[in-house]
């Protein structure tokens, strides 16, 4: 991975992803909110979603009030789900059983799997994450006909142990430090895990890109403000039909990229002003997991038994 010297990635270990299993690599997946009629709206609220393999990441566009239900445990699958409030004129007040708690913004929490409610409130964005196995029944991805078969790349969802001390509303903080070089805030729950990285001013500097691959897990890159262009690269593959040219796909704000696996990409900040991406994995990231000190909430998350091997 030719990650620059600096960048703290540059610390993890080495990856060779190549294709290991049949059937051709899936296209990458743009999800452009703002050229898409909402999926809901609720008085001046208005909210998108979008899908990767295993989560729906929802964008609402608050102003005022509006809410969601929680359904709880579905079937055999007790997955948390999240709400991400990046701005500090937004609060949320969660409601499980007798119980409700007042979330304040500038903060992700994450929402054990018991019924009740969301209620959001003020003016700003708000970020909500599902697995697609425990998502509501109402919420439907922009993009959901792309999922109707499972991409072979991706591997399965399998959660990792639950928190210590059971399901609980754990709220963390995103203005704690990040660490330095890249500004990653990573947190993690059982099911997908998120690195609030901080917005930039300007244009990403084109001499330290750091194009790289996953091999068998997607990326959700979420472009909060600003614009960004996406590099992706695809494997080329001994059946020549399956080769693709690159792809530089330019994404406004608000919109959600799905890049898939084992494609060779990078993303490049180019508006002026402030830039903002997050990126989003499920299941959680295990090369991420394992560096000393990277994961803020790691003493809550336990990583599988395998992790050690």
């Amino acid at each position: 991975m030719p990650y620059d010297p600096s960048d703290a990635r540059s610390k993890l270990p080495g990856s060779s992803a190549t294709v290991t299993k049949p059937g051709p690599v899936a296209d990458a997946e743009h999800v452009k909110f703002y050229a898409l009629p909402p999926s809901v709206t609720d008085g001046e609220s208005r909210t998108w979603y979008g899908r990767s393999q295993h989560l729906i990441i929802g964008y609402t566009a608050l102003a005022g009030e509006t809410g969601f239900a929680l359904p709880g445990k579905v079937g055999e699958y007790a997955d948390e789900c999240a709400v991400l409030l990046p701005d500090d004129t937004v609060t949320a007040r969660i409601t499980l059983g007798e119980e409700t708690t007042e979330i304040a913004g500038k903060t992700l929490t994450f929402v054990p799997p018991e019924e009740g409610t969301v209620r959001l409130s003020g003016h700003g964005r708000v970020v909500t994450l599902f697995t697609v196995r425990s998502a509501p029944p109402s919420v439907r991805a922009a993009n959901e006909a792309s999922y109707r078969e499972p991409h072979p790349h991706v591997a399965p969802l399998v959660a990792w142990p639950d928190p210590v001390g059971g399901f609980r509303l754990r709220t963390y903080d995103l203005t704690v430090p990040a660490l330095a070089e890249p500004p990653f805030r990573l947190f993690r729950s059982s099911t997908f895990m998120v690195n609030y990285i901080d917005p930039r001013t300007g244009p990403r500097d084109t001499t330290r890109m750091s194009p790289h691959t996953h091999a068998d897990f997607e990326q959700c890159s979420l472009v909060l403000e600003g614009e960004y262009i996406h590099h992706l690269r695809w494997p080329w593959t001994t059946d020549l039909s399956e080769w693709r040219e690159d792809q530089h796909e330019r994404c406004d704000s608000p919109s959600l990229t799905v890049i898939p696996p084992p494609a060779l990409h990078t993303s490049q900040a180019i508006a002026p002003g402030t830039n903002h991406l997050i990126d989003i994995f499920s299941p959680p990231r295990l090369d991420f997991s394992k560096m000393d000190g990277w994961v803020l909430n790691a003493d809550e998350y336990p990583m599988p038994p395998e992790a050690d091997q």
